[in-house]
């Protein structure tokens, strides 16, 4: 077997750092022990945009707001999805994660961050959720391991009743908050309910040749 080489270390405002490792062609982050986000598993990170501009019903100049980067399969799949009139914010926490993409990932990231329809903002998704009052026609957030998070408690706060009222009223009327995660949560799907929104929750596979584990994507509009 190819042994695992480790590529860099990135820093976590408020939790421990990651780990960019590479086995030949294939790329991991890794926290500890626990693999966050792989190069071979793309499917449901390309789901998250796919299924969320099937649901935005034909907008023409759709603005979505992506948290956070990962290794960029969210943004590419929107982008090969949506016309030159959409604009696509990506608020990534960790600018390791940016300087990764441009660097022993730039392959991988084929170009997506300097695609005129993107903006990279570093910052904390929540902070941008909560400046951004009635901006975004979609909210998809792939943070940490979903609601259950595990790279930094201040993430909870995206989950809560108070982040979820900041997401509704950052979205445009009709607007979609979509929510990634690796396993089902039954008590965050009364939450979505109770903030006011009409939640459907949807199980995808991780890998895109519809193979590997479920994943599970929430998405949520406001009633």
């Amino acid at each position: 077997m190819v042994p695992r080489e480790l590529i860099g270390t990135a820093e976590v405002p408020g939790g421990e750092p990651l780990r960019l490792f590479r086995r030949g062609r294939d790329f991991m982050i890794v926290l500890d022990r626990n693999e966050l986000m792989s190069s071979r598993m793309s499917g449901s990170e390309e789901a998250l945009a796919d299924l969320t501009i099937d649901r935005l019903g034909g907008r023409q100049a759709p603005h979505l707001l992506i948290g956070g980067y990962g290794m960029g399969f969210t943004l590419r799949a929107a982008l090969r999805r949506l016309g030159p009139q959409a604009k696509l914010t990506v608020a990534e926490l960790v600018p390791g994660i940016i300087d990764w993409a441009r660097g022993p990932m730039a392959e991988l990231a084929d170009g997506c961050l300097d695609d005129p329809r993107v903006d990279v903002v570093i910052d904390d998704v929540g902070a941008v959720i909560g400046r951004g009052r009635g901006t975004y026609d979609a909210i998809l957030l792939d943070v940490d391991n979903g609601p259950d998070g595990l790279t930094r408690a201040a993430n909870d706060g995206l989950y809560s009743m108070r982040g979820l009222a900041a997401a509704k009223a950052a979205l445009r009327p009709g607007g979609v908050l979509a929510v990634w995660s690796a396993g089902s949560d039954a008590a965050f799907t009364r939450r979505l309910k109770d903030a006011g929104f009409r939640v459907d929750e949807v199980a995808v596979k991780a890998r895109s040749n519809g193979k590997g584990p479920r994943h599970v994507i929430w998405f949520a509009v406001g009633r």
